[in-house]
């Protein structure tokens, strides 16, 4: 995908605040963060979003979600509570079109989102 911004951030073309990388999976600092701590988790293979997902993507989207709290152990937001966001499609606020998750936290975080 040489259009996809994310693709291009794993393959090293664009530049990121790296945070997490291994063979499938990619964390890195969102740049217009929206809480003090602001990264994102994606899937190194492009998959569109959420809705896209098949049951052979499971593990993958396990591997997502234990990532995220073993990164916010790291940045010392565990214990006060953090959230975890993905948004898929155009109506769910989906602008990237590759599958991420938003780790925020570092800050209180109200409820309804919006």
């Amino acid at each position: 995908m040489d259009s996809c911004i994310f693709c291009r951030i794993v393959s090293g073309e664009a530049p990121a605040q790296v945070v997490y990388e291994d063979d499938e999976l990619f964390a890195f600092e969102d740049r217009h963060p929206a809480a003090p701590v602001h990264i994102l988790i994606i899937p190194r293979r492009h998959i569109v979003n959420l809705a896209e997902a098949t049951p052979d993507d499971a593990a993958l989207l396990g591997r997502m979600a234990v990532l995220a709290g073993e990164i916010a152990r790291r940045q010392g937001i565990a214990e006060s509570g953090f959230r975890l966001v993905t948004n898929s499609g155009r109506h769910g606020g989906q602008s990237v079109f590759h599958l991420h998750w938003h780790l925020l936290g570092g800050r209180h975080l109200g409820w309804p989102p919006g």
